[in-house]
């Protein structure tokens, strides 16, 4: 028995200390200071290019938006109203985006109150700023409370975009680089729930939809694809 324990202790130590040292050195590669970038009218300028590029003028007109993240948090975004609802296990969550107060919170279909709605609508909204921004982040550019420079890196313009105020991690920075159509190619990003500086998410197989824009079909970080499925947009 107590070889066993020793066996399995070792393991554990061993496994612990292979965290350790890739943690350490992905933290060594991936700790680039954010860049500086001229700001104001051209900066601006670049962004009003990406956001032809990816007609954003028809997705503001879109009616909705559905998908679902990592097979277990599905969206039905009603972008005309503000609204969106936020599917999981047995709850149903009806989040306005704009006036989360008044937001409505359900159990097997039963309506909640209380602390149980007040945490299953923190749920939602927290999950629908990360899992959203996977969907229509170059869209997002503009937002409310966002500051944007444009950047000279390896002889290449790109937009930085740093969101100052809102969401669920006010702070957060990326910066996007662009085709030669000034559709969004990747960002790297500096982020709050991550704890590396720089990391570089590639955005590729951008799809026209029925809404008349197009959304990239695959997102991927460190190899690995961010898991959006049932992407579908209703015009």
């Amino acid at each position: 028995m107590k070889k066993i324990f020793r066996f399995l202790l070792k393991g554990i130590l061993a496994l612990v200390a292979f965290l350790l040292v890739t943690f350490i050195v992905l933290k060594l590669v991936y700790n680039d200071d954010i860049p500086k970038g001229i700001p104001g009218k051209p900066a601006d300028e670049m962004a009003f290019k990406i956001l032809d590029a990816i007609h954003h003028k028809e997705f503001t007109q879109a009616k909705e938006i559905h998908w679902t993240f990592r097979g277990v948090n599905r969206y039905e975004w009603k972008l005309q109203q503000n609204m969106v609802d936020v599917y999981w296990d047995d709850y149903r969550v009806s989040y306005q985006t704009q006036y989360p107060k008044i937001s409505f919170a359900f159990k097997k279909g039963k309506r909640i109150e209380g602390e149980e709605k007040q945490e299953a609508i923190d749920y939602a909204a927290f999950n629908f700023n990360n899992d959203s921004f996977w969907v229509v982040a170059p869209h997002k550019i503009f937002d409310i409370g966002t500051t944007r420079e444009l950047v000279e890196e390896n002889g290449r313009q790109k937009l930085l975009v740093k969101y100052n105020t809102g969401g669920t991690t006010p702070g957060d920075t990326y910066l996007w680089e662009v085709d030669e159509n000034y559709q969004p190619i990747a960002f790297k990003m500096w982020v709050s729930i991550i704890p590396f500086d720089g990391i570089e998410a590639k955005w590729s197989n951008w799809e026209m939809t029925a809404g008349g824009f197009p959304l990239s079909r695959k997102r991927t970080l460190f190899g690995i694809e961010i898991p959006v499925t049932d992407l579908k947009v209703i015009p």
